[in-house]
């Protein structure tokens, strides 16, 4: 059997010697070193997602490996990957290293420097247990290995109050709504706050996992709160002070606990940077950065971009910024954010909508908030973006049924589309009947301008008729007249004659038609309007 090796060394030197001396075992197929921690987790997770058998059986650690700790990345390693058998290259034969070592999950220790019998020795060993392992996870339970684990999703503020603890709680309530099983993680460990958001009142915390060297199934579940949405709670300590205890490793491994047993892990990580936090963010699938379209919020979310750079924790491109509290009105659109901050900007923004939200924060009943509230269709909308939410029935939730909160807010992600469509589809319907009511209105204000342009007309050719009765030419001068004042399309008919002292116009008028051949039967709008004959009285 080819032994297939992934070496994850750090140091250039060290590196180049590691390749050769591997290169020299027989039976082997070592691959190119891998430079850090980050690069080694991408390369395990996508041979993963493509098989089991596609993973190498020995990988190999340097203890100079970074960003992440020896020790600490070969214990995600063994939870994320358990059928690679993992060996921790190291200078330190202490009885602490190699007991650390063993807890940690190695399956054995090459001491510095390199020797060719040592390293062919645990090479063969560790080759040996991942066979067996990788039997066992064929035959045996299958379920148990997850390879990567559920989807991560990491929700940063940019600064205190930008609403990241709204945004983590609704992408894990879209998340459970479509069926899948998702845990929600406070690691705000200072000021967390979705116990009140949620409602809820438990004991117990992330804190309470900080002691604990092997987080068992029965160990998670007596930590996780279950709440009535389904969603499986991970709460930040009541007391602000032992959030100190949970250390980047404790981080690690709760959350790869977490991950190896539901679909989606949302982690509130607050706007505070601290160890356990840095570590949630470069294990995340999905990092979002909240921020809002204000030019202090907008700062501190280049600050934050810069900071898990230079700290190698994630890079500008890979980190996903959502803007909340949007309006068209700002002067700081998305695009604009996108550019200023180096990072990819969601599709959605939150709209600013205080009210919708204001009673149910109050009530302690974030679930509650309305399916027409527009945050909530937002960040379900940003759910969708981000893969979190399945568009058929069924799948998760372990076979249980869904509850109806969860199955309603899955109808509604699947029927908003369908409500814009059908709106459309009726609004085409009423649209003729609304032009002819139109067209009628319109008409009616025709009739009642000719009476107007009659009347008007009328009383001016009585005028001119009067002024040119003396020279015997007044029937001339009142249709001139008259004439002046009504417009082309218009049709009218004079007649002016002096009755005793009066000379007397009369204007007939027909009314335009707003659509030809339509005769609403209306007769003709007649004028009526008189003057006096100068030296008659």
């Amino acid at each position: 059997m080819t032994i297939r090796i992934l070496p994850a060394v750090g140091d250039i030197d060290s590196a180049r010697a590691l390749s050769t001396l591997l290169s020299q075992l027989a039976d082997t197929e070592p691959a190119p070193p891998v430079p850090d921690s980050t690069a080694l987790l991408d390369t395990l997770a996508r041979l993963a997602a493509e098989s089991l058998d596609e993973l190498p059986e020995v990988v190999l650690v340097h203890e100079r490996i970074g960003p992440v700790p020896a020790l600490d990345l070969i214990r995600d390693l063994v939870m994320r990957f358990p059928a690679v058998g993992v060996v921790l290259i190291t200078a330190d034969t202490s009885t602490g290293v190699l007991t650390a070592a063993m807890d940690s999950g190695a399956r054995g220790i090459v001491t510095l420097p390199l020797g060719y019998d040592a390293l062919a020795e645990r090479v063969q060993a560790a080759a040996s247990w991942s066979a067996g392992m990788r039997r066992h996870l064929a035959s045996g339970v299958p379920e148990l290995y997850s390879g990567p684990g559920g989807t991560l999703v990491t929700v940063t503020g940019a600064k205190g109050g930008v609403g990241a603890t709204v945004a983590a709680v609704q992408l894990a309530l879209a998340a459970r709504a479509s069926g899948r099983t998702v845990a929600l993680l406070d690691l705000d460990l200072q000021s967390g706050d979705i116990a009140s958001y949620l409602d809820v009142q438990f004991r117990r915390s992330v804190a309470d996992l900080a002691g604990i060297t092997d987080i068992n199934p029965r160990v998670l579940q007596e930590a996780v709160y279950t709440h009535d949405t389904g969603v499986a709670l991970l709460l930040a300590p009541a007391e602000g002070e032992r959030g100190e205890e949970v250390t980047d490793r404790v981080a690690r491994q709760v959350v790869s606990a977490l991950r190896a047993r539901h679909d989606v892990v949302v982690v509130d990580c607050g706007s505070q940077m601290s160890a356990a936090t840095a570590a949630a963010v470069e294990m995340a699938d999905h990092a979002l950065l909240l921020v809002t379209p204000d030019v202090v919020a907008v700062r501190a979310a280049k600050r934050m971009v810069r900071l898990w750079d230079r700290l190698q924790i994630r890079k500008a491109e890979e980190t996903l910024t959502v803007v909340n509290r949007h309006s068209r009105g700002t002067e700081l659109q998305p695009s604009l954010v996108e550019k200023v901050t180096g990072t990819k900007v969601a599709r959605v923004a939150v709209p600013a909508a205080f009210k919708e939200l204001q009673s149910v924060v109050d009530a302690g009943r974030l679930q509650d908030l309305e399916a027409r509230s527009t945050v909530k269709q937002a960040l379900w909308s940003l759910a969708g973006e981000l893969g979190l939410v399945k568009a058929q029935e069924g799948g998760g939730g372990g076979g249980r049924r869904r509850k109806p909160s969860a199955d309603r807010g899955a109808l509604a992600l699947r029927r908003r589309g369908g409500d814009r469509g059908s709106v459309t589809v009726e609004f085409a319907g009423v649209f003729p009947l609304i032009l002819v009511v139109m067209a009628i209105l319109w008409q009616c204000v025709l009739y009642g301008y000719t009476y107007s342009i009659a009347g008007n007309a009328a009383d001016e050719a009585a005028r001119a008729a009067t002024a040119a009765y003396e020279a015997g030419d007044w029937q001339g001068a009142c249709e001139s007249a008259g004439s002046e004042h009504v417009p082309g399309a218009w049709t009218a008919d004079f007649a002016c004659g002096a009755e005793g002292s009066v000379m007397k116009a009369t204007v007939k008028a027909e009314v335009p038609l707003f659509f030809p051949g339509f005769d609403p039967g209306w007769p003709e709008v007649e004028g009526e309007a008189g003057a006096a004959l100068e030296g008659n009285g």
